[in-house]
């Protein structure tokens, strides 16, 4: 009698869940709604610092737009080598912004930058094998600190928003402002509080929309810019212009691309903590490899470096939707807003409070999800709590004082000004110091220690029989008879 046994169905990983065509595309909008106003705000910069006129800059932004669906794209359905397959939206990154508007600035243009983005990209997709292998050295005590700071070091970003996001603006930091804010964050709790999931889960897109209702309500959203301008426009393969390329700006870029890994490896394994999946060497290779190919074509279609963007990470952890098919979506409408810069400009009308609004519990959920994991870490006889302590006050410090670091080497300024960067880097420095390389680690550790928990001493348990307990601040024997305790002669002075 033959028994075919039945093949088992392989494990379905929580990230590859499929949703409703209806479902997937309206949070995929949630996603580019999260991030619309970071991916727009590096070209709106370089594009000033370049002297560019407001036409040369809405070319700028639906370029960065167009490459930046790409490369979500890339990232999330992955290919060959490329792609992590996990729910990252990509996007131009912050932390090259100073360092390309120091290249425009230099007398290189905005053809130098180009041409550094894409040297400086190579050699990183030449070097990403080394940082794939940093996996075994983020632990919890590094993935927390890490995903914790990264929240932290958004929250500016929030605050900013809230107050109206040009600080040149006669109504920056005005109550209405910050009152919009304020509607935007109270609808967004009140929504999520709601007994119907999807509602639930589409709390921060409705709240977004609310928003800017009660804004136009009041005269705070302007949509009559809606109209002007070109309905569809491809981007121009090298619009301004061949890129050049100089040993400075990629030398100088190349210090970006190394920011640049470094934040993208924390933030695939921050979103693979909050997934809760699985996150290897290959894995993050393969996510570092899509980035550096992204950053390395986006010139070719007038764009910069590419990188994850953190404050979706919170939109994972807040929605709970963790489909990296959404974030495929997204990146796909990202493409249409590039095509489409009349959809683009709709977008552009959601006034900057509501976005803040919004910010404040995405971003406070980033860092509420790695205070979850740092709660996972055992921190009794190791040092664990001062690699936390240290990581994360010295990741503030770029947020709490930005100018700390303008008399430092630039090179040294462009690595440590991102609080992520800093806090990533010391995290992973201290865990070796402390948890790799023991030799000088002494029993009792440090003074910082001991206030984690009661710790006795094996020796003083050596002294102890069986049935002793202490009563009343008197040890008393298993016969009922009290125990003399000798004060030692270090207590007496």
């Amino acid at each position: 009698m033959n028994i075919t046994k039945k093949s088992r169905p392989a494990a379905t990983r929580p990230e590859d869940q499929r949703l409703s065509i209806g479902s997937t595309f309206a949070y995929g909008f949630q996603h580019v709604l999260t991030m619309y106003g970071g991916i727009i705000a590096p070209p709106l910069i370089i594009g000033a610092a370049a002297g560019m006129s407001s036409q040369d800059i809405g070319l700028l932004i639906a370029a960065c737009l167009f490459v930046g669906g790409l490369a979500t794209i890339l990232q999330t359905v992955g290919i060959r080598f490329f792609g992590s397959q996990l729910p990252l939206v990509q996007g131009v990154s912050f932390a090259g912004v100073s360092t390309m508007v120091a290249i425009v600035h230099g007398g290189g243009g905005i053809q130098s930058v180009f041409g550094s983005v894409i040297a400086a990209s190579l050699i990183g997709l030449l070097i990403t094998p080394l940082f794939s292998r940093i996996i075994k050295f983020f632990p919890p005590v590094v993935t927390g600190t890490v995903i914790t700071t990264i929240g932290l070091t958004l929250m500016p970003v929030a605050a900013n928003w809230a107050m109206g996001g040009n600080k040149a603006a006669p109504n920056y930091g005005s109550m209405a402002n910050i009152g919009l804010a304020a509607a935007t964050m109270a609808i967004v709790l009140l929504l999520s509080k709601v007994g119907n999931a999807a509602i639930s889960r589409l709390s921060i897109l409705l709240a977004m929309v609310l928003g800017t209702l009660i804004a136009f309500a009041f005269g705070m959203a302007d949509f009559s810019k809606v109209g002007t301008g070109e309905i569809v426009a491809f981007p121009t393969p090298f619009a301004f212009g061949p890129p050049t390329f100089e040993i400075a700006a990629i030398i100088s870029m190349l210090i970006v691309i190394l920011v640049t890994l470094t934040e993208t490896s924390a933030d695939i394994i921050a979103v693979g903590e909050i997934v809760g999946t699985k996150v290897d060497s290959k894995r993050i290779g393969n996510g570092l490899r899509a980035d550096m190919l992204s950053s390395a074509i986006s010139p070719l279609f007038n764009s910069f470096t590419q990188s994850a963007f953190a404050q979706n990470v919170g939109l994972v952890a807040i929605t709970g939707v963790k489909s990296r098919f959404v974030v495929s979506a997204g990146g796909l409408i990202l493409v249409i807003l590039g095509l489409l810069p009349v959809l683009g400009r709709v977008v552009a009308a959601v006034p900057t409070p509501v976005l803040g609004g919004a910010g404040v519990v995405l971003f406070g959920t980033v860092a509420a999800s790695g205070i979850r994991t740092l709660s996972k870490v055992e921190y009794r006889n190791n040092m664990n709590l001062i690699i936390v302590a240290a990581s994360i006050g010295f990741g503030m410090i770029p947020i709490a004082a930005p100018s700390f670091y303008d008399q430092f080497p630039s090179w040294f300024s462009t690595i440590f000004h991102s609080g992520i960067s800093s806090a990533a880097v010391m995290a992973i420095l201290l865990n070796l110091l402390f948890n790799h390389l023991k030799a000088g680690n002494s029993e009792n550790q440090s003074v910082f220690v001991a206030g984690t928990g009661r710790v006795v001493q094996e020796d003083d348990l050596k002294c102890l029989a069986d049935g002793d307990r202490f009563e009343g601040g008197k040890l008393i024997d298993c016969d009922g008879k009290e125990v003399p305790i000798q004060t030692s002669s270090k207590s007496e002075h």
